[in-house]
């Protein structure tokens, strides 16, 4: 009973949050300072939610072996992405990284 109140507590918070920023629209105006951090939001959050998933993928601390598709893929994703900075051939050939990796060895 908790952990539904709890989650709906935070579902209307966020809403509201949400919801207030729609509202106001332009009336709002935000400092630079406020601008330029807002603006790493979204890299931190993605940072935050492939880490882990990559790193650690079962939960079970790190596993920085070949062995583990997520972390080769992303490594070839990283260089794909240095060379050619095209994000769909990005996240293509990352994708296709990961599933061949994980086809060809058995993971």
């Amino acid at each position: 009973m908790i952990a539904t109140l709890t989650i709906l507590g935070m579902a209307a918070l966020t809403f509201g949050i949400k919801a207030l920023v729609f509202i106001l629209g332009d009336r709002i105006a935000f400092s630079p300072t406020a601008k330029q951090a807002l603006a790493f939001v979204p890299v931190t959050v993605l940072t935050a939610i492939i880490v882990p998933m990559v790193l650690a993928p079962h939960g079970q601390g790190l596993e920085l072996s070949w062995r583990n598709p997520q972390l080769v893929a992303a490594l070839f994703a990283i260089a794909v992405c240095i060379t050619t900075r095209h994000q769909l051939l990005t996240i293509m050939l990352g994708l296709l990284a990961f599933f061949g990796w994980q086809f060809t060895w058995g993971l």
